[in-house]
Order: structure tokens, then sequence, then C-alpha cells
């Protein structure tokens, strides 16, 4: 072998061995892709199985609130499951609520109710239904729509008291409808909305305005105004509103010492006797017409302090401030009043109240038509003052005379 043949020899061996050491990094390196894809193979798996094992958790949780038990669905939701399913169907069809394939309907639902019951935050709602905060926040608003959408159907129409009424709390208030009054719902404001928003007594809230009729169901309510503003401020405001609380004419609401006595309300006595804790024991009995007129006045007009304690009790939400946005915490006292409609209307024993109600006796979804001449003002009236004292002298005098 000559010297070219061995250069020639030497070049094809290096070449041989450059292709093998190409030949084992190819090799090296498809080792390496299988080795990842079946990394990400077992880590898809995983997903799957972990995102199956949510969706399982969550179905699992969801159907022990709302399908196991009436007790438990009560306890979480304020409702049983038959008002449940009801007002599912109700938000579905009448307040354009969606099952849009990633959340359904009951789920929407449930995790809403639980939130205004115990007012959960958003991250306890997170870990137990395993969303996300913006999931649970979108759906909130959702509900929060709906319910706006359907207040006509929840909100009562009142009916006023008749000549022919035995009710011994109301027999005398012939043309009422119901009673009024304002409460205070604490709430979270800016900085520099604090001093509107803060109250006599200090307290950072808003001033709510709640009508209710004889069987302590919310006919309108108006929530918004700053704690600072005064009753008769925010009732203005209610009757002159284009969608705000009309009273026809000839009717009236029984209200607080707060409120001035003119058409459409009847307030008490001031400077008079009037809570009802005044007329305990024989001993503090009524000795005059204005007394007296007070003391029946109290009793019928407490109907409205039972309508909120019921609503506060019921709804943990509105008993301490929540973080929402103050227009958003305006709305959700509007839905806690329907809601509270609601459940008085379609559980036949209401646990918070501990009384039953006939649901035949309280229909649902019926719009009346307004065909009557409404009060539209605000103010004192001798004429209206005259009645109270003419009413008040002969009620006195119907309790004198049955006494003797």
């Amino acid at each position: 072998m000559d010297r070219n043949h061995l250069l020639l020899f030497m070049k094809l061996l290096e070449s041989y061995i450059q292709l093998l050491m190409c030949l084992a990094t190819i090799r090296l390196w498809l080792i390496e892709c299988e080795e990842k894809e079946a990394q990400r193979r077992a880590l898809s798996q995983s997903t799957l199985e972990k995102r199956l094992d949510t969706i399982s958790k969550r179905s699992i949780e969801i159907q022990h609130i709302t399908r196991e038990s009436d007790e438990n669905c009560i306890n979480e939701l304020r409702m049983d499951r038959n008002a449940f399913a009801h007002l599912c169907e109700l938000l579905h069809f009448r307040g354009g609520l969606l099952d849009d394939g990633l959340v359904t309907i009951e789920e929407q639902v449930a995790t809403f109710l639980n939130i205004f019951a115990h007012h959960k935050k958003n991250r306890c709602i997170q870990v137990r239904f395993y969303r996300s905060g913006e999931t649970v926040s979108r759906y909130v608003h959702r509900i929060l729509g709906a319910l706006m959408r359907i207040q006509e159907i929840l909100f009562v129409n009142p009916t006023p008291v008749t000549n022919d009424c035995t009710e011994n709390r109301w027999k005398w208030f012939q043309g009422c409808l119901g009673a009024i009054d304002g409460t205070y719902i604490e709430v979270n404001v800016l900085d520099s909305d604090k001093p509107r928003y803060r109250t006599r007594k200090g307290n950072i809230a808003m001033n709510v305005l709640g009508v209710c009729n004889r069987d302590m169901n919310s006919v309108y309510v108006l929530a918004g105004w700053e704690g600072s503003a005064t009753d008769s401020r925010v009732l203005r405001d209610a009757i002159t509103r284009h969608n705000g609380s009309k009273i026809p004419v000839g009717n009236y609401y029984l209200a607080d010492g707060g409120y001035i006595n003119g058409e459409g309300f009847l307030a008490p006595y001031k400077g008079t006797r009037y809570h009802l804790r005044e007329w305990e024991g024989s001993t503090h009995a009524p000795t005059n017409k204005e007394e007296y007129f007070n003391m029946k006045h109290s009793q019928a007009r407490n109907v409205i302090e039972r309508c909120f304690g019921l609503l506060k009790r019921r709804w943990a939400i509105l008993r301490s401030p929540s973080f929402y946005p103050i227009r958003i915490q305006g709305r959700i006292v509007m839905a806690c009043a329907l809601l509270h409609n609601f459940i008085r209307t379609h559980m036949a024993l209401d646990p918070e109240e501990n009384t039953p109600t006939d649901v035949e006796d309280m229909p649902i979804g019926e719009e009346q038509p307004n065909q009557f001449h409404i009060v539209d003002v605000v103010e004192s009236s001798s004429e209206w003052t005259q009645w109270r004292d003419d009413l008040a002298e002969e009620m006195f005098d119907s309790w004198i005379s049955t006494r003797s």
C-alpha cells in the first residue's frame, strides 16, 4: 500500500468515525425526545386525572348541598330543595340565566346563595367549589343581573286593609298597605366617601328604605343612599323616581316618628310613648287617645322591624360590610329582599321565621296595571292630621267602652 492509498484510507476512517459520532448523537437525541414525550404524556395524564378528580369533587359538593337533604340545602342556601329547583327555573326562564357549558345553573345559584347566606369571601368559595376567583365573581354578577330582571315578579303588590277586617292588629287602619321604615346596612367605601356614609352613631353605612305589606313581604326597597341622608330625604326620592314606590291616593303606609304625617304616610304622635316595651305591664296602660293610638300604631308597624330583622338573620352578608363596589352593595340588599319574598312564597315552613306559610295564598308573578292616582309628594297636611285625631279618638273610645 503506497502513501496515497494510506492517506485515502485514513480520511475514510475519519469520515466513518464522524458518521458514527453523528449517529450516536442522533440516537441520544431520539432517546431524549422519547423520554420528554413520555414525561409529557405522564404529565398530561396526571393533569387530566387531577382535572377529572376536581370535577368529581365539585359535583359531589354541589350534590351534597342541593340534593342530599332539605336540611343541608336550608343550612347552606336558606331554602329547601324544592324551592331551590324553582329558583333555578325562574332565573333561567324569566331572568335569562344560562348554562354556558362551563358552570351549570345549579352551581351558579348555589354558589351565589352560599355567599349571601354565610357572607363567604371569594377565597373560601374558590376552595370549596374548586373555582377561580374570577369565575366566582363573574357568576355572582350574572345572578345579580338575573334577579334584577325579575324584581317585578318577586316584589309583592300590597292589598289595603278592608273595612271588614277583624284582625286586632290591623282592623283600625282601613286602607293601610303595610309599613315603611329605614335601616342601616354597613358598607365599605373609599376613604374620601366615608364622611357621606357616616351615620349619627359613627358607623359607615348606607341608608336603606324598606316597604313591606302586612304579611312581612317586601313591596319596595331603595338602597344606596349615604348613611348621612335623612329618612325623609330618602322617602322623597323613593316616591318621585320613575320606578319608585307607588302609593294610591286614599291608601297609606304606617311610618315612624321620623317621617312627616301626611297623605300616604300615617305617623304616630310625637312626644308621646310609642315603643312596644313602654306598654309592658298592667301599670303602663294608655291614659289618653294619643297614647292608645301610638300603642296600636306601634303594634302594627312592628311588621317592618320584624321584616328587617328576618332579612338580616337570614342573610349574613347584610350583617357586616362586604367588599363589593358600593353600587353592587346596593343591588345586594335588593337581591336579599327579593330572595326573602321568594323563600316565603315557596317554602311552607320557613325555619328562620318558624311559622308556616300557605303558598297558595301568596301568588307570584302577577303584575297589576297602574290605574290609580298616586301620592307624589311628602308633606304635612292639616286634613290628614285631623283624620288621625278623629281615628285616635274613635279607637280610644272603643277601647274604654270594652273595659267598662
